[in-house]
């Protein structure tokens, strides 16, 4: 299959909203998830697509900072690929494109998180020369 990596323009952010919402399972009202890609498109951030006749498939939030411990640093979030594509060599595919893609961009290193409970990834990730440093709280305020 041919497949495409692009970075979908801030504009059209709305576009990912239902692969969102299929990724968060539901628990994130699509008009949650609409309102605040209204807001991350103005912030440092930028969506790579994966896409199959010009349908997106697969998506990944990339956000762009500076970090002390890291350098120029971009971390990758809500990576996303339809069930129908997965098991193919897409997300390898898909992580050395953002790969090459942010290390074009003066970047330095990749940093993410993943649910404690999607093993899958964890072997994924690590297969993909990811290191665990640590652990992400959240703290709803």
């Amino acid at each position: 299959m041919n497949y495409d990596f692009k970075i979908l323009p801030n504009s059209e952010l709305e576009s990912i909203v239902p692969l969102v919402f299929e990724l968060n399972e539901g628990k994130i009202e699509a008009s949650v998830l609409s309102s605040r890609f209204n807001e991350i498109k103005n912030q440092n951030y930028e969506c790579a697509i994966i896409t199959l006749k010009n349908e997106i498939v697969g998506i990944t939030g990339l956000w762009f900072c500076t970090r002390h411990y890291s350098g120029k640093s971009v971390e990758i979030d809500h990576v996303y690929i339809k069930p129908q594509h997965r098991n193919k060599g897409l997300g390898k595919s898909f992580m050395n494109w953002i790969q090459e893609y942010c290390k074009a961009k003066g970047y330095e290193s990749l940093e993410l998180n993943t649910y404690v409970q999607n093993h899958p990834s964890h072997k994924f990730y690590y297969n993909e020369g990811f290191k665990i440093l640590g652990y992400h709280f959240l703290k709803k305020i």
